[in-house]
């Protein structure tokens, strides 16, 4: 006669616990990445706050080029658009890790795709948790002088003895009073943000200020009449690499489809023309990566 055997304890509370969860829950572990956030119908996209002219303004009202393009993305993925604002860390790799492979420790994010990541093989050697893909502009310092004040800035020491201007905590700022061992240092004003730091140029409360041309350019775009006095020029400083650095967006490592869909997205905002039109919109030039 053969021997009845009792089931496993382990068993039976494993085939309990799976028919107690939701058929829709178990076919969701099923899903490729793509697949889950096609399935919660929107994109969810970090973008920093306080950073015009990219993503700035208030959290129910933010604004700006990476604001635009993220919302671009999300119609072409045929998906709404979620933003997920969030404040700059103390470097990119905690903003890598925060907002997109692990979550904040305050308990928001990851989101899906972070926008406004250097496109840099050391930052991805340092963080292969990560994907960084997709470039679609490239960052470039500038330094914005008034003509009145400076005909012609051939080198740093062309500075000397007039008020500058650098935003707070960048590395603009950094390279400009360390030029030299500090020979700029008590000539450098610091502001909040590059834009105030042009701005103060346009209202002849500096001299000249080293910014991104995007800061640059966003400004000027906005003040009318638009100030013919104020040049953009190249300034070679230890450090700052004079060609620029490209920028893109970054996804979780194991999120391959998404970031195809998203390389494959990008090049049909570029193709199109509709990236040009969202940059020409912000008053910035559409630079190659």
């Amino acid at each position: 006669m053969a021997q009845h055997r009792h089931p496993d304890r382990r068993q039976v509370l494993a085939t309990l616990l799976a028919a107690s969860v939701p058929l829709s829950a178990r076919a969701q572990t099923d899903l490729s990445d793509l697949e889950r956030i096609r399935a919660s119908g929107a994109l969810k996209v970090a973008v920093y706050k306080d950073n015009a002219p990219f993503s700035d303004g208030p959290a129910n009202h933010i604004h700006g080029l990476d604001v635009s393009i993220a919302g671009a993305l999300a119609r072409q993925l045929k998906l709404q658009l979620s933003l997920l604002p969030f404040d700059a860390g103390e470097n990119m790799n905690d903003d890598l890790r925060n907002m997109v492979w692990r979550g904040h420790y305050l308990g928001y994010g990851p989101a899906d795709v972070m926008l406004q990541v250097p496109v840099d093989k050391y930052l991805m050697q340092k963080n292969r948790q990560v994907l960084i893909l997709a470039p679609y502009m490239r960052q470039q310092l500038v330094l914005v002088s008034d003509t009145h004040r400076i005909a012609e800035v051939g080198s740093p020491e062309d500075l000397k003895g007039l008020p500058l201007a650098a935003e707070r905590g960048a590395g603009a700022a950094s390279a400009l009073m360390g030029y030299g061992g500090g020979l700029l240092r008590a000539q450098v004003g610091i502001h909040n943000s590059g834009e105030l730091a042009v701005q103060a140029v346009v209202e002849g409360k500096a001299a000249a200020a080293y910014v991104t041309r995007a800061q640059a350019e966003s400004v000027l775009s906005h003040t009318e009449p638009r100030p013919g006095h104020i040049r953009l020029s190249a300034l070679a400083l230890g450090g700052v690499p004079d060609t620029g650095w490209p920028v893109g967006m970054a996804v979780k490592a194991e999120h391959k489809d998404l970031g195809q869909a998203l390389e494959q997205a990008m090049k049909a905002l570029r193709d199109s023309g509709e990236l040009l039109a969202i940059f020409q919109k912000h008053g910035l030039t559409l630079t190659a990566p």
